[in-house]
């Protein structure tokens, strides 16, 4: 009689779960489907005129730009977690604070234009079109990785994304060489040329703005600065640290860089302004990292967990979204949650995978250095004798 009375209350609770009550919710609702926000007005550089005041936000987008933060938030936990377990070694940088940096770029640009950026890439690896498994399976050195394991943190690519660059400031130069192959094939795209405020004291970032100045290259000079590099202070590592003024003969704005509908518009104004022909543009994204520098950083010895907190309860990303959204009828706080459920399971199946993938084989260790496959072989200290 039990056993008959558990099964029958099983098939009851299993036929709940099929339709969840936000599900009902959200059939029900009668949503916006869109909305009108204002926007911190950008400080601008030996330009007119910059990015608009406010802009318009669809639920359609809204939602879309909501799930990628939570993923890319819950993706640099899971890495925090599997690099204190021991299945992701060496250098890893975390970008958990600047989701709308990366969220927004994607949103103001084209599939078909161009990235490269330093090695806290994660969450720009994820919105230029890589999934969570093949990110966290590269970070766990797997053969499912998008560098099929030989890449880690900061080596990552995938179509019109250039990577994660682990010399600081190497990518300026890069991202200008892209921008020069955008305008030799007079394709109207642009690179967008990310770095840190403490790769802005570089001298190849001034030699690679003063190439594209001179060349009139479509590249957007990006710095996301977090107010510390490594963990120095700003204000200690730079006699000035207006970095959008840092072109000096190359326009420049300053950004909101914890609003993604800001990042978006002023992505695109950039943008615009590339395409035009008009040359080089700088843009600073003022934005915060939650994490240390990398993995070995604490992040708490060069400032004060209150300041941390501070800045996750006024100025958090996602929330900012979230209570822009809820406030004006474009999702719920059910529909919300709901998205966050699919984004947790989505991220625990993805570190599944990259903690049980297997690595790649010895044989393959050469792999991909040349445009063949030679076969493998290991020098002693005996030039004369080799090991396979």
């Amino acid at each position: 009689m039990r056993k008959m009375l558990a099964a029958a209350v099983s098939r009851v609770l299993s036929g709940v779960t099929q339709k969840p009550t936000s599900r009902v919710l959200v059939a029900s609702c009668n949503y916006s489907n869109d909305a009108m926000f204002a926007i911190k007005k950008c400080d601008l550089y030996r330009l007119e005129e910059g990015p608009p005041v406010t802009t318009v936000l669809t639920r359609e987008d809204g939602l879309k730009y909501y799930r990628m933060m939570q993923t890319v938030r819950r993706m640099e936990l899971k890495a925090d977690q599997l690099y204190k377990q021991k299945f992701i070694r060496g250098f890893c940088h975390l970008c958990d604070g600047q989701e709308a940096c990366s969220v927004g770029l994607e949103a103001g640009i084209n599939p078909t234009d161009h990235v490269i950026t330093s090695y806290r890439a994660h969450g720009l690896c994820y919105t230029r079109g890589l999934s969570v498994r093949s990110i966290l399976a590269e970070l766990t050195g797997r053969r499912g990785g998008c560098a099929k394991g030989k890449g880690g943190s900061m080596h990552m690519y995938v179509k019109n994304f250039y990577g994660g660059n682990g010399i600081v400031g190497a990518q300026g130069p890069l991202g200008a060489g892209i921008a020069l192959a955008c305008k030799y094939k007079g394709n109207k795209e642009v690179c967008l040329t990310l770095y840190g405020d403490g790769a802005a004291n570089q001298g190849q970032i001034a030699e690679a703005h003063n190439m594209a100045a001179l060349w009139k290259l479509p590249c957007v000079f990006i710095c996301e600065n977090n107010l510390y590099g490594m963990g120095t202070p700003v204000e200690r590592a730079s006699a000035s640290t207006d970095y959008y003024k840092r072109g000096n003969f190359i326009p420049g704005l300053r950004v909101d860089g914890m609003d993604v509908l800001g990042v978006r518009e002023a992505t695109k104004f950039v943008a615009d302004y590339c395409r035009s022909g008009k040359g080089p543009i700088v843009m600073e994204l003022q934005t915060y990292r939650y994490h240390g520098h990398s993995m070995s950083d604490p992040g708490i010895s060069y400032r004060t967990r209150e300041e941390v907190q501070n800045v996750r309860k006024k100025s958090d990303p996602i929330m900012l979204l979230k209570d822009r959204m809820v406030n004006s009828e474009l999702a719920t706080v059910e529909e919300l949650k709901d998205i966050d459920v699919e984004v947790r399971k989505e991220v625990e199946d993805a570190a599944q995978f990259a903690m049980t993938d297997p690595e790649p084989p010895l044989e393959e260790l050469a792999h991909h250095i040349y445009c063949n496959t030679p076969a493998f072989e290991v020098r002693g200290a005996n030039q004369w004798i080799k090991f396979k």
